[in-house]
């Protein structure tokens, strides 16, 4: 019984893997980053790059935000929610050692 309802799983995963097209996600990238990006606070001389999470979650998506200065780099995350497509940015991370 449990290797009919495993293989009835394994199934089923190609169609759920394949339900959103490549436009879809890409479209999903692009927003994660511009909502992104519209949340972040630096100055207009800071440089600003976002790594976006392919996929997220089943619920939200993500991604890095580095902010760098003058004075170094701070390291957030933003976190979008997908139903709504509200997001937050966490506080910078305190690095753990210094770069080499």
């Amino acid at each position: 019984m449990k290797q009919r309802l495993i293989a009835a799983s394994v199934a089923v995963l190609p169609g759920v893997v394949l339900a959103s097209s490549e436009e879809a996600w890409d479209d999903f990238r692009a927003s994660v980053e511009n909502t992104c990006v519209a949340a972040i606070s630096a100055p207009e001389t800071a440089s600003v790059t976002i790594e976006v999470n392919p996929f997220g979650s089943e619920s939200y998506g993500a991604a890095l935000v580095t902010v760098g200065n003058q004075t170094g780099q701070d390291r957030m995350v933003c976190i979008f929610d997908k139903r709504t497509q509200a997001v937050e940015i966490t506080a910078p991370f305190a690095d753990a050692a210094p770069a080499e």
